[in-house]
């Protein structure tokens, strides 16, 4: 009996050994596979960190890479003109009017400062103007343009336009509607020859008069003699994985440092990070004052290129496998006495999204070169196959006239379920 009851014993230890042993063959295992998808993503964290085995060339011209959209017009040798609504940097249209900027920028030796009004006369002669829709760094413009310039400056609108002498001068209209000129090195034959490769197409501006009520408009509002047909876009909240975007973010992907608030938010800790994962989409991450997170810098603190850079590439990341019609932009950048915050909006062919219950896209918090906090809404846009009814112009212009100055223009509005284009007064 008691051999019996050995042997049984016996039986039972080998299997929990035999149990234990692949217990622990899989831990290690789990392990390993963990340590491997940090070093994958480490591959990026190091890229945040600045390590140079992994540091991609984060130049001036490395901006060149990102799409923002532009409002473009062209004034011919004869007065006549070319606009679009629906460009973006990235675009083929919008290379010939990329070199000419980049030659314009680079030369300019100092700006000083001028009227609005030889801002909106360079208009009327022989000229190229890009509205990039928000006060952007100059540093950054220049970066979008493929080149590189060390200014404080904030700019939303530029011209370039010839001069009686044979040289061009670039106006530029800064945050707190402030103008500033400078003489570049551009030739009144250099921008003839960008302008003639544009075929004219009635485009005008609000301080043309074209419309009765474009007066009461702001006068750099830009009229299309055509309307853009935009496609209506289908929306939907596009919250991937929370395991793809912990490991992103650094997290431990099979944490079990979370819980669920009562309004459905999903909260993740890990030390003193958190992540809030949000029903409607969103994303918002704080870091606690955990450095986990940093933006690659060449010096101690990272410029406004390499934060623009870090931001986007750790936007980017987030983003990773989703397909859709928009894309992210560079909105803002604002500085604090202890943070700069980068702001981005969605995009799709170069008309901007907005919400309808208004904020941004994203938000990317920056103390020094940490990342200190984050927000993102996932959101998905496909082409539904109809196409947005605008307002004919005049009748746009009879309602926005009730907003004396409201620069009137054209922009997609999301609603939660779908973004139709139409007319916006800012």
């Amino acid at each position: 009996m008691d051999e019996s009851r050995r042997k049984r014993r016996d039986f039972f230890q080998n299997i929990a050994i035999v149990l234990l042993a692949l217990s622990a063959a899989f831990l290690i295992a789990q392990t390993q596979l963990y340590s491997l998808g940090l070093d994958a993503g480490n591959g990026y964290l190091q890229y945040l960190a600045g390590n140079s085995s992994q540091t991609p060339d984060v130049s001036q011209t490395a901006l060149t890479s990102l799409s923002a959209p532009v409002r473009l017009a062209v004034t011919g040798v004869y007065g006549g003109r070319y606009g679009s609504v629906t460009l973006t940097t990235a675009g083929g249209d919008f290379e010939p009017v990329g070199g000419l900027l980049r030659e314009a920028l680079r030369s300019v030796q100092s700006f000083t400062l001028c009227e609005n009004k030889a801002f909106l006369e360079a208009l009327n002669g022989t000229s190229v103007y890009c509205d990039f829709l928000e006060p952007l760094p100059l540093p950054v413009l220049a970066g979008l343009v493929g080149t590189s310039l060390d200014s404080d400056l904030s700019v939303r609108r530029l011209v370039v336009s010839a001069r009686e002498t044979d040289e061009a001068m670039l106006y530029l209209w800064c945050e707190g509607d402030v103008c500033r000129q400078g003489t570049s090195a551009v030739s009144a034959e250099e921008l003839v020859s960008v302008v003639s490769g544009y075929e004219l197409n009635g485009a005008y501006f609000a301080l043309d008069g074209g419309e009765p009520d474009s007066a009461g408009a702001a006068p750099c509002s830009l009229f299309p003699l055509e309307l853009p047909e935009l496609p209506v876009l289908s929306s939907a909240s596009a919250l991937p994985d929370s395991s793809a975007l912990l490991s992103a973010l650094g997290f431990y992907p099979r944490t079990n440092s979370r819980y669920t608030e009562s309004g459905g938010v999903e909260v993740i800790t890990d030390g003193d990070r958190t992540l809030r994962l949000n029903p409607d989409g969103s994303i918002r991450y704080r870091s606690g004052g955990d450095p986990a997170l940093t933006i690659a810098s060449a010096g101690e603190e990272p410029t406004v290129t390499e934060a623009v850079m870090g931001a986007n590439a750790l936007l980017n990341t987030l983003l990773a496998g989703q397909t859709s019609e928009a894309g992210l932009y560079l909105t803002g950048v604002r500085q604090t006495e202890r943070a700069a915050i980068l702001t981005f909006g969605w995009q799709s062919g170069g008309v901007p999204i907005r919400f309808d219950h208004g904020g941004s896209a994203a938000e990317v918090t920056l103390s020094g070169g940490v990342v200190t906090g984050l927000m993102l809404r996932f959101r998905q846009y496909a082409d539904t196959g109809e196409t947005s009814l605008l307002l004919p112009l005049r009748q746009a212009l009879a309602i926005a006239v009730r907003q004396v100055g409201a620069e009137l223009s054209i922009g997609y509005v999301d609603d939660g379920a779908a973004a139709s284009a139409r007319w916006l007064a800012d």
